[in-house]
This record gives C-alpha cells, structure tokens and sequence, in this order.
C-alpha cells in the first residue's frame, strides 16, 4: 500500500521544477521542492519535485502526457507520416466512446488523432437539416443580418462544445482510462459526410473511427446515413462503434467475424485488419459467403484461406466456421448465436452514387442489423 511520505518524482532547474509543481497542484497533488537555494533561486540546479508516494500513479501520467494536459503542444492533422486516425463527433457519450477506442488503436500504432465536427447553418441551407440544439430553428424567411448572427450563434456552440468534449478526453487521460495521444480538433460548416470526404482527401488517413446509434434507433428507410454514407465511399478504413458495444469504454475486441468470398481482395483485407490491431490478439472465425448468387463457396478454398491466415498472422487465431450463408443479413442472429462476436470485418468495395442507392455494401447494410462494432476495410474490385 503507497504511504504519505515524500518521494522525487522529478529533478529540473528551479524554473522547470516550479512550472512542474504548478501542474502537478492544479490537478490536486501536493508537491514540496527541496534543495532550493533560497538566496538566489534563479541560479539553483538539480531541484527535486517531491509529492507523497500515494499521489505518484497519477502524477506520471500527468508528467508523461503533460503537453496534452496543458495544451502547450501544436499538432497538425498531416503531421504523423503513418497518417491520422479521423474521428468524426457530434459530441454525444457515443461519439465520446467511439474516441476512447480510437486514442488506444493510436497509441498501439504510434500515430495522431483528428477530431472532426461539422455543423450545418441557415446560411449553408435554409432548411433545418441538422440542429445543435432544439432551441435553434431556421424558417425559410430569415433575413441576411439574421442568418449571419445564427451563424455566428451556431458556431460558437461548436467551438464551445468541442472545448468541452477535449476536456473530456484529457479527464480520460488523467485517470488513466486512455492513453496520452497527441491529438488535433477542428470544427467546421457543412454536411458531416462531405467534411469527412474533404478531410480524408486532403489528409494521409489510416483510419475512421465513428460512433453510431444501436439498431432499434435505426431508421433503416433513411438512404443518407452519415456512416452508411461514409462506409460506402470512404477510402479508407473504417470502424464503427454503436452504443450498445460492451467493450468500447475500457478494452478492445477480442472475438472477430470476418465474411469472406474467397478471394484475393479478402487477403488485402486481412492484412489491412492485422496491421491496424498491432497490440491485439483477435480470435478470428472466417465465415464463407458466396461469390455470387448462384454459387456456393467451396470447400477447399476456405481451408486453404484459414491455412494462408495461420502461417501469415500469427499474432491472430484462426478457424473456419462450418456455415456457409447465402444471406449475411437475414442469416444474421444465427452467426451471433453460433460465435461470440465482439467485431464484424468485412471488405468493402468503393461504390459509385447509382451503386450505392440501389446495391449497398455489405457492410452499408450489415450496419443496420447489429449493435456490434463494424470494421470495413475497403479492397479494389
């Protein structure tokens, strides 16, 4: 059991150590300096930063991810040569939870967090397509003057809930929940779909990372869902995390359903999956679909799929699963029922407007039948 008594925690310059000490008092832990030479500070070196031995757990994390604590640093969305990982929000708890997911998947892969709102104002479009608050509605008889100061209305409450939802995030990094991501915000105006499609194509990205609602609060007529639209076009991949997911708050997937067609593009995918989850020991079932409607998956082609998997990614573990579905949808509870399921993989293929009005992805509409997080890795095909 950790006592009161003094401990060094740190040894600076009397300027270092005194800025240290104001951080560490302003998130509630006691700090003494000792060997200060009290005459003439401004010359005095190696001052010790001593707290009790009970604070220390939370004072190193506050000193290994103090620049993220104290916003003293500066990260820019393309700094990481890997690439960001792009989490849109609307500042909901579920938008808070798809970030926890995404700062552990960062920190596993050494890379940066963009977090993205978009917000729509009477300016942008005259109907009250979305709404930050029910207290703002727009009538298509607003004059000029007024759609401006709505504007002006409507992004400060932005800006203002973003600050909010950071300080969210450093409390999680505070208390240890997440780890200490450098990470970039970035609030702007028009529809949350085509934010994402700018961003992505102006930024390297490796990942998308979105909270969505869970199934029973689908209205599954609504053909402009923003992830169903984002999994759709996206270039790049994406997990979404619904708000009936058990693991997202404090842990990551184990148990993972991957629906094959057997083909070559489904090996692009797996090696997608296996890099993006470095730290993580997934259990993986392949589950089978056909190539085509007329066609059954064969056999021999998915042992030699599960053998291909186990000499490739042996951080991962591999088994075939005796199903072989014609519909991943209808069929759908028997695979839940069948294996426990912690996350969907699935590769995706980048759809044209016509295509994704009348012949949605897999993944577009396996979105609308679970509350299981969601990972589509686009393929070429």
């Amino acid at each position: 059991m950790l006592s009161d008594r003094l401990i060094t925690v740190a040894i600076h310059t009397y300027e270092r150590a005194h800025r240290l000490k104001s951080i560490l008092e302003r998130e509630g832990i006691s700090v003494t300096l000792h060997n200060v030479n009290l005459t003439n500070p401004s010359i005095s070196s190696g001052v010790r930063v001593r707290i009790k031995e009970c604070d220390l757990p939370q004072a190193l994390r506050i000193i290994e991810n103090i620049e993220i604590l104290t916003q003293s640093y500066s990260v820019e969305s393309g700094d990481s040569q890997k690439g960001t990982i792009l989490v849109p929000v609307d500042y909901s708890e579920n938008s808070l939870k798809a970030a926890l997911v995404a700062f552990r998947m960062a920190s596993a892969l050494n890379t940066n967090i963009h977090i993205l709102h978009s917000y729509i104002g009477p300016s942008f479009s005259r109907q009250a397509v979305m709404q930050l608050s029910d207290s703002l509605t727009f009538d298509n008889h607003t004059d000029p003057t007024g759609e401006i100061e709505a504007d002006k209305s409507i992004a400060g409450i932005a800006n203002k809930s973003m600050k909010n939802f950071e300080e969210k995030l450093r409390d999680k990094i505070r208390s240890g929940v997440i780890p200490g991501v450098p990470f970039s915000t970035e609030t702007t105006e028009g529809l949350p779909e085509e934010a994402v499609d700018d961003y992505l194509s102006a930024h390297k990205n490796i990942l998308t990372v979105m909270g969505t609602h869970g199934a029973d609060n689908h209205n599954r007529n609504i053909v402009g869902s923003v992830t169903a639209e984002v999994l759709d076009s996206c270039r790049t991949s994406v997990l979404t995390i619904p708000e009936n997911c058990t693991w997202a708050s404090s842990g990551m997937p184990v148990h993972t359903v991957f629906f094959t067609t057997l083909s070559q593009e489904d090996i692009l995918a797996l090696d997608t999956l296996y890099r993006l989850f470095p730290e993580c020991t997934l259990n993986i079932t392949l589950v089978a679909l056909p190539p085509s409607r007329f066609s059954k998956p064969q056999p021999d082609d998915l042992d030699r799929l599960l053998k291909y998997c186990r000499n490739n990614y042996p951080a991962f573990s591999f088994k075939a699963s005796p199903l072989s579905l014609a519909n991943p949808v209808e069929d759908f509870e028997m695979i839940t029922t069948a294996h426990q399921v912690d996350m969907i993989a699935v590769g995706s293929r980048r759809k044209n407007i016509f295509s994704r009005l009348f012949n949605p992805t897999l993944a577009h509409r396996l979105l609308f039948h679970a509350d299981i997080p969601l990972m589509s890795i686009p393929v070429k095909g």
